[in-house]
Formats: C-alpha cells, sequence, structure tokens
C-alpha cells in the first residue's frame, strides 16, 4: 500500500514524524480517512479516537482533542491540542477525571458555563477512558 508523510504535533512537541498508509481521526464534521494521494484539504479536529497505520500494517491508536489536520501536497499535518497514546494513557487517571466530572455534573448549582466545562471534561475522560481500556486493538 502506498504511505505519506505524518508529522503529528502537540504543545509539548513532536508525538510522531514517519511514513504512514493512512490517517483516521475525528474532525468538527464527523470521521475522516486519509490515505496517500489524497486531495487538498485542511479541517478542525474534534475529540475521539485517531488510528494510525504505519508501514508495516500496524495500527496504532490514540486520543486526539482539538486542533488542525491538513494534507497539502502529499504531506499530512496533524496540529493536535492533546494527543495521547494508547498505550501512554493511565487509565485509573482517567476513570477518576470522569468521576469528577460526572460529581460535578449532578451538581444542581452549575451556571451554563460551568455546566459546558464540567460537560466537556466528561467527553475527554471518556475519550481516554476508551482508548485506554482497548490498547491492545
Amino acid at each position: 500500500m502506498a504511505t505519506f508523510p505524518l508529522k503529528i504535533m502537540t504543545p509539548d512537541g513532536v508525538a510522531f514524524d514517519g511514513a504512514v498508509t493512512s490517517v483516521s481521526c475525528r474532525t468538527i464534521n464527523g470521521q475522516l480517512q486519509l490515505l496517500a494521494r489524497h486531495i487538498d484539504i485542511c479541517t478542525a479536529l474534534g475529540m475521539g479516537e485517531a488510528h494510525i497505520k504505519l508501514e508495516d500494517g500496524t495500527v496504532r491508536r490514540a486520543a486526539c482533542m482539538g486542533g488542525m489536520l491538513s494534507m497539502f501536497g502529499g504531506e499530512c499535518h496533524l496540529l493536535a491540542t492533546t494527543f495521547e497514546w494508547a498505550d501512554a494513557i493511565d487509565a485509573e487517571r482517567a476513570a477518576r477525571s470522569k468521576a469528577r466530572a460526572e460529581a460535578l455534573l449532578a451538581q444542581k448549582n452549575l451556571d451554563k458555563r460551568d455546566m459546558q466545562l464540567a460537560e466537556a471534561r466528561l467527553r475527554r475522560a471518556l475519550v481516554r477512558s476508551s482508548v485506554a481500556a482497548r490498547k491492545d486493538i
């Protein structure tokens, strides 16, 4: 299968730089998969799982939250606010984050902004928990 260069960057630095056969991730408009020779595209990332298929057929999974994804001239750049490989996610920490977010949402006196923040925390915790639970896939 044809490959293309992918560079994944976060505020902490480069998370990946190499050749891949596909990139699949959640955008603000839904799931998107890029293959070699894909048309040029630039889109905002949503919150969800990313699947990176390497040259050898190995699929690496990650929690990807926010940022931009572009493919120009056959080169792909994923600029993520948060990008965590499955094997780097602490499942217990994700479960604690989920519990804290659920406790916040259970409060009756939250204003609209606090409610939105708690819901976002819960969504992030659910993505991390989902990715961490299936590290071997």
